[in-house]
């Protein structure tokens, strides 16, 4: 077999000379799952916006035995959001504002992924992607600006 003919592994064979990096796990300190503190007790603690159990209806033994319906149920899954105190013609309450539309969610995203998933060539011509969920630790500030819209409240 002439060497223009060959396949695979006969074409290109490294020698010793060329410096093999090793393929194995990363170092902690070369992941993004990091956020550069080496004690857990220094990260801190970031409380909850509200109290967890007050506000609920099960905090008594006879609550509890009593139980709690699927409406109750659903309705602690996302939280109460509170109407704007503008003048009706803005975001801004006592100014010329800026004009509520419906292109902007409330509720937040996780980490987004297109439907490409980064890997091979983009088919949608659309900027979507999927909520897969929180990834690692606390989101950037690109990521927390990220909002969920409701494509049924979107305008043609």
């Amino acid at each position: 077999m002439d060497s223009a003919d060959g396949w695979g592994d006969d074409v290109y064979q490294p020698d010793g000379s060329e410096v093999q990096d090793d393929a194995g796990l990363l170092d902690a300190e070369d992941t993004l799952e990091s956020d550069g503190v080496d004690d857990p007790l220094d990260r801190g603690w970031s409380p909850p916006e509200r109290p967890w159990a007050v506000e609920r209806r099960d905090v008594t033994a006879a609550e509890r035995h009593r139980g709690e319906t699927l409406d109750e149920r659903l309705a602690e899954e996302l939280p109460e959001v509170a109407p704007l105190d503008g003048d009706g013609i803005g975001d801004s309450p006592d100014s010329d504002g800026e004009a509520l539309d419906n292109e902007v969610g409330a509720v937040r995203s996780g980490r987004l992924v297109a439907p490409d998933e980064g890997a091979h060539e983009d088919e949608e011509s659309r900027l979507i992607a999927t909520d897969v969920g929180i990834d690692g630790a606390a989101a950037s500030a690109e990521e927390a600006a990220m909002h969920i819209v409701d494509e049924d409240a979107q305008s043609g």
